[in-house]
Order: C-alpha cells, then structure tokens, then sequence
C-alpha cells in the first residue's frame, strides 16, 4: 500500500535518463570500447548497461564475448579507464539545454516547498555532471557510489540516500529510468517513480512517460 501524498516529504533522483539523458554519451564510449574489442554490439546493451556501475557495465560486455575471464584486472581496470575517459571528453559539451523537460521547474518546486532532494546515481561523474548543468545546489545529499558494496537493484543506494537526508523510506520517493533501478526502489521501501514505457518499468508503483509529466500535482493525483 502506497503512503498518502502528505507524508513524503524527499525525493532520491537517478541522474543519468532522469536529470539528463547522458546515456546516449555512456552508449557512445561503451560502443568504441566494444568495436577496440571486437566485440560486436547488440542493441539490448543500451538497456543493459542502464542504472548500473561501470564495472557491471563491463562485465556486460565481456560476458558476451564468451569468455569474460581471459582479462585480468589490471585489463578490465584499463578497459574502464579508457571508457571513463571518452565519456568524460564527451560530456564537456554538456550545459543547461540538455536538462530533461520539465526538470528544472520541478526541481524548483521541491526546493520552494522544502523537499529534501538527494542524488542516487551509479556515475562517479555525477558532480560534475551537475556542475555543468548548473543544478549542484539543488542537492542536499549525494551517495559517493565509491563508497557501496553493491550495485542496483541492490536497495543500498537508495537506503543510503535516504539515511543522508534524515529520513524513513516510506517517506521518499525515488525517480528511476531504468529497470535495475526501480527494483533497487523498491526493495530499499521508498515509492518507486518510473520515468518511460509501461514493459519496461512495469513493477514502478508509479509512471510517466516523459519527465514532462514529473509535477508535484501528478505526483498527487497518484497518491491520493
């Protein structure tokens, strides 16, 4: 059973397909990563490697070559440095313009009418990521990703977010765009808010399809 609209009281965000659609860089670096490798790219890594670490990421891409333990670590280390790094380069055109629809504004209601706002993303990059969109100040808490042991749909993430800001689960919502993520959601007792199609997120407790959609008031409507 769902908490009544009046008793949330933070909001736990993903970055990446959420705040900023920054995956299509993820894809791009992880996709010449694959072609250095030889490994032939499948669509179905776009959604794979969503919400996820980048070691995760990885082993993804190596599982499908059959033969993910013909790398040492050293190799596998190297191989997330040199993504990480095309990644990075690629972000440096990243500004305002590529906030997701209707995030700003939200973002801008939460913090008028006090909402705790905490940042839950995989990417080690998220501060800068924020930086350059303008958007760091929003944030009163952020989980180092450095500092889990697991990875989503592990909870830990998010029950780590919602520790910082001070609060209960129950009293949190968390705003994912990817499958590993709604199952972290849900499992950590926050209400989980899908952002995308219905076959993929069909286990979020709630649903738009666009971050135009993301208003306190449709939250509300949703809650009643």
């Amino acid at each position: 059973m769902m908490p009544k609209f009046e008793t949330i009281k933070g909001v736990l965000f993903d970055l990446d397909g959420v705040i900023t659609d920054t995956s299509v860089y993820h894809e791009q670096a992880w996709h010449e990563l694959a072609d250095q490798l030889q490994i032939d790219w499948q669509p179905a890594f776009a959604e794979q490697l969503k919400g996820v670490s980048r070691e995760a990421s990885l082993a993804v891409l190596l599982n499908a070559t059959g033969h993910p333990n013909d790398y040492s670590a050293e190799q596998k280390a190297q191989f997330a440095t040199e993504k990480n790094d095309r990644y990075l380069a690629l972000l440096q055109q990243l500004s305002p313009a590529a906030i997701a629809p209707g995030m700003t504004a939200f973002l801008t209601a939460l913090k008028a009418q006090n909402y705790r706002i905490g940042l839950a993303s995989a990417s080690k990059n998220a501060p800068f990521v924020l930086e350059r969109l303008g958007l760091s100040d929003y944030f009163q808490a952020r989980v180092d990703p450095a500092t889990l042991r697991k990875g989503k749909p592990d909870p830990e993430i998010f029950s780590r977010c919602v520790a910082l800001l001070g609060l209960q689960p129950a009293e949190c919502l968390g705003i994912e765009d990817a499958q590993a993520g709604i199952q972290a959601i849900n499992a950590s007792g926050a209400v989980s808010v899908g952002i995308g199609a219905k076959d993929v997120l069909a286990a979020a407790q709630i649903r738009f399809e666009t971050t135009a959609e993301l208003t306190l008031a449709n939250i509300r409507q949703q809650l009643k």
